[in-house]
């Protein structure tokens, strides 16, 4: 539902104004990480853990979404960061 609007973003942004893109892609973890830990109780008081299983979940479908294709995958730097 989002890929394609993360898409267009990509394609804008990465040409234009690549800095700001990678911080929206960054923040885009982040609320990928928000919505785990509210989805899966056993994520819910544990951050490290939502992270470690979102970069679990990329490293096995690399390309789920639009961003992951980039490159800005959650691999422990890309999130918390903020």
């Amino acid at each position: 539902m989002f890929n394609a609007i993360v898409q267009g973003w990509i394609n804008y942004y990465g040409r234009f104004y690549k800095s700001e893109l990678y911080s929206a892609l960054r923040q885009l973890n982040h609320y990928l990480e928000i919505w785990a830990r509210k989805k899966y109780k056993r994520l819910r008081s544990h951050g490290g853990r939502a992270r470690t299983w979102l970069a679990r979940i990329a490293r096995r479908e690399p390309n789920l979404f639009a961003h992951w294709r980039f490159g800005l995958k959650p691999d422990g730097w890309t999130m918390g960061a903020g």
